[in-house]
């Protein structure tokens, strides 16, 4: 695997959710539907660098002062459905997280100052206060994906479009001058839900409490927030900068998961762990880029 270099980062993945008009609230239910009639609606590299804008000021702006007014928009069975971005809310969770991974104190001051810190973590707190039930559409996972989400997707759901080679001397990365790559999973709220239960039944009656079914159970509970005609994706996002084309073209990592869980059922441990350990591999490589030079 050769790590390609690239203007469009992070090399992040994300897990989405859309919802249907009808569990938005008025006047948001009325702001979507207007929203999503507009002849052209942002995509995911736009989101990222307006997300990026607000890092090359000095200092920093790690939480946008306003929420954002913008959404990925999908169709499901000819129903639009809404994955609100949600940005401040979302750079609210990214600090919290950046805090928990326990960084030396040197380096998170330099990254985050503690003023910077107090401030961000106050602000959250009363906004909390008046909007208790807040939830993100969006998660993201940097350098991987979490091999606990492939759980809730199936072979069929993966759909893959190659990258348009960038021009003999364009400057940049390798999607400089061309579409980049495209590697995402896409499904119903219902089939999702069906294959975490399966996975975690699975799971539960063949071995301990673990990582995984831990991590199972928590995006369960995430899911359990939104309407049960949403649609679910998975989307490799920047990752396609990080790997090769063919990686990505030989890629079945929702598939390898599915095996492992059906080898699981049939009380063949071996064969699961087998399966299990593959993927793992798979990804640690992937992980492992984040140090290369």
């Amino acid at each position: 695997m050769s790590v390609a270099s690239s203007v469009l980062v992070p090399y992040a993945s994300y897990l989405r959710v859309y919802e249907p008009l009808t569990a938005f609230p008025e006047p948001e239910r009325t702001h979507w539907a207007r929203y999503a009639r507009r002849p052209r609606t942002p995509g995911a590299q736009e989101e990222l660098r307006r997300s990026l804008a607000d890092l090359l000021p000095t200092p920093a702006v790690p939480v946008p002062v306003h929420e954002s007014a913008e959404a990925f928009v999908a169709h499901l069975d000819g129903v639009v459905v809404i994955c609100p971005w949600r940005t401040r809310l979302r750079a609210w969770l990214a600090v919290e997280e950046l805090v928990a991974e326990g960084y030396p104190g040197l380096v998170l001051d330099a990254m985050l100052p503690p003023v910077v810190r107090s401030q961000v973590a106050g602000d959250y707190e009363r906004w909390l206060l008046r909007n208790p039930d807040a939830r993100p559409w969006i998660r993201t996972a940097v350098w991987h994906v979490p091999l606990r989400w492939f759980a809730l997707f199936g072979d069929e759901d993966r759909h893959y479009e190659p990258g348009e080679p960038r021009e003999p001397g364009a400057p940049g990365g390798a999607a400089a001058g061309g579409r980049a790559a495209v590697l995402r999973y896409r499904t119903t709220m219902a089939q999702a839900r069906r294959r975490l239960a399966r996975a975690l039944r699975a799971l539960r009656e063949s071995i301990d409490e673990g990582p995984m079914t831990e991590g199972l159970v928590e995006v369960g509970r995430w899911l359990e927030e939104f309407h049960p005609r949403a649609l679910v994706e998975l989307d490799f996002g920047g990752l396609v900068h990080a790997v090769t084309e063919e990686w990505l073209a030989e890629d079945r990592s929702a598939a390898q998961m599915a095996e492992g869980i059906a080898a699981l059922r049939a009380g063949d441990g071996e064969a699961a762990s087998e399966a299990y350990g593959r993927l793992a591999e798979r990804w640690r490589a992937v992980r492992d880029l984040r140090f290369a030079n």
